[in-house]
């Protein structure tokens, strides 16, 4: 439990720029608590003590906000920037250097037995509020953006965005971790734009069908583009 201390510390700090020292992370913030008597409860949960387990893992939720089932495989340098509202699942599985951002689940569909909680891999930010629900993989060094619910695989080096989520960057070179969530591709902007290019088209077609024997029409000699459903 002692020996992920250090590194434990070292994630808030490197990426937390609030953070000013070690002993302002074990002494104000939650999400170092929480981790930490996860670690416990975790271990009470592996050598059978599972009621214990139960009771520290519930302890912690009332007292940081943040609910980590005592059956959940969390790796080291796993930051939880605020924390507030953070589940993750009892067959859930978190990689090396992971960061949630507040309001995070990792869950379940309750549609599965066994494994039913994603398998996070190491380096990937989720970031607030987003839902990542069932028992597959999200790829090392991927990124969800705030508020996103994702149902399936995620690849490595994605991002992802939406409700459902859906990749909309992928990169084959491995990239450093990245905590930028401001600049993400906007997937309902693209679908305004679309629809609005669509619309233009539909108007002149239909200036043209209404004044198609005026030779002084503008539209006369104009090659329609009229957007298919499907581009959409």
């Amino acid at each position: 439990m002692f020996r992920h201390w250090k590194t434990d510390i070292q994630a808030v700090l490197d990426r937390d720029p609030a953070a000013r020292s070690a002993l302002e992370v074990i002494l104000c913030y939650p999400s170092f608590r929480a981790v930490r008597r996860h670690r416990l409860a975790h271990w009470l949960w592996t050598h059978d003590m599972k009621l214990l387990a139960r009771i520290v893992s519930q302890r912690t939720r009332r007292k940081t906000g943040i609910e980590i089932h005592p059956g959940a495989e969390i790796g080291e340098g796993l930051f939880i920037d605020h924390g507030m509202g953070v589940i993750i699942g009892e067959t859930a599985q978190i990689g090396n250097n992971v960061t949630l951002y507040q309001g995070v689940t990792l869950g379940g569909t309750g549609k599965d037995t066994g494994k039913r909680h994603p398998t996070i891999c190491d380096n990937v930010v989720i970031g607030s509020g987003a839902k990542v629900l069932g028992p597959f993989t999200v790829g090392e060094g991927s990124k969800i953006g705030a508020g996103s619910i994702v149902l399936k695989e995620v690849p490595p080096n994605c991002t992802v965005v939406g409700n459902p989520g859906r990749v909309v960057r992928r990169d084959d070179k491995r990239v450093e971790i990245d905590l930028d969530q401001v600049n993400l591709p906007d997937p309902v902007k693209e679908r305004i734009l679309a629809l609005t290019a669509r619309v233009a088209g539909l108007e002149r077609s239909l200036s043209c069908a209404t004044c198609e024997k005026n030779k002084s029409c503008p539209n006369r000699n104009q090659k329609e583009e009229v957007y298919a459903d499907e581009d959409l």
